[in-house]
């Protein structure tokens, strides 16, 4: 039989459902389970809603018993409920988190957060009048994450593919999907996540076929249908993420190294002793007429490379090897 919880514990759960139900839309008692058991609190459905019908008589929390399941959240005139509070500053992390992180952290933790991010708007809402809040919600106007290419619309991903991904590599579990490739060739199987890496707008996960050992990027937004199953999977000891991009693999390279020797101009020699190509970079006045400066570096052989190279036209001239010449 059971334990009975003591006060104390059904306290605590009776705030952890406090702050999780929201003002301006509807939370139902599933979701409700599902943050909170993510929280540590294991409980079933019914002693949820037993709770949920209990806090509805002491809060001003409404019920919408129209359709099952029900769903909950404050009343329009109540002020909600947080415990303990954001101050301003974390109110700002919250939100610039949530903007900036939402597709790089675990679906089921988003969901979780999901009160935490209410609030924060909450605290830096246009009503809120304290000095501190004002420049708290101004800041979100002042920063930016800007790209270096032409700026292109995000293909989209099925939310409910996230949202099985998300919950596949989280938990280490195998992942049977539907894929449809850049030549429209559509094919089922059973894949290993291994990590999600956005590249620009777009998003990949890399991942190994269920018979096979190689690892493969595949286009999040190519992927109709993903479930995660039951059955888990040991992670590769032979995988790292950090060095699965260091090799190259996503800038379509296969790690191989390749010395570049590249002439360039004034401009782009003024970018590149900025930011250099990588740390082993030399750079050199050119002692051709034309004037400029020569660049010597080893780099991962990848299109990416070649993409950038191509892209500066007449600003970089390949003055060696041979085959990367003859490749641009």
């Amino acid at each position: 039989m059971p334990r009975r919880p003591d006060n104390l514990e059904t306290l605590h759960f009776s705030l952890e459902l406090l702050k999780r139900i929201p003002r301006q839309r509807k939370i139902d008692s599933r979701n409700l389970q599902l943050q909170l058991k993510e929280a540590g609190y294991d409980r079933d459905m019914r002693t949820i809603q037993r709770q949920l019908e209990s806090l509805c008589q002491h809060f001003d929390i409404e019920c919408d018993d129209t359709s099952r399941p029900y769903g909950y959240r404050w009343k329009e005139a109540s002020q909600g409920f947080s415990l303990p509070g954001l101050t301003e500053q974390e109110s700002l992390l919250m939100m610039l988190a949530e903007k900036n992180l939402r597709n790089q952290l675990p679906v089921s933790l988003m969901k979780a957060m999901q009160g935490f991010f209410d609030q924060a708007r909450r605290n830096l809402a246009h009503g809120s009048s304290s000095n501190s809040a004002k420049r708290a919600r101004e800041w979100i106007s002042k920063v930016r994450v800007v790209g270096t290419t032409l700026p292109m619309i995000p293909p989209k991903v099925i939310p409910d593919v996230f949202e099985q991904v998300s919950q596949a590599l989280y938990n280490n579990c195998w992942l049977d999907i539907v894929y449809v490739n850049a030549q429209n060739k559509r094919t089922s199987a059973k894949v290993m996540p291994l990590g999600l890496a956005q590249q620009g707008v777009r998003m990949f996960m890399p991942c190994r076929f269920e018979g096979f050992d190689d690892t493969r990027n595949l286009a999040m937004h190519r992927i109709q249908v993903a479930k995660c199953s039951t059955r888990s999977f040991q992670r590769p000891a032979d995988f790292d993420l950090q060095t699965y991009d260091d090799n190259g693999r996503f800038a379509f390279g296969h790690g191989e190294q390749i010395e570049i020797h590249l002439w360039v101009k004034d401009e782009l020699a003024v970018i590149l002793k900025e930011s250099p190509l990588g740390n082993n970079q030399i750079i050199t006045p050119s002692k051709d007429q034309q004037g400029g400066f020569e660049i010597k570096a080893t780099l991962i052989d990848s299109a990416l490379l070649m993409w950038w190279i191509r892209s500066q036209g007449k600003n970089v001239q390949v003055l060696w090897p041979a085959e990367l010449i003859s490749n641009i």
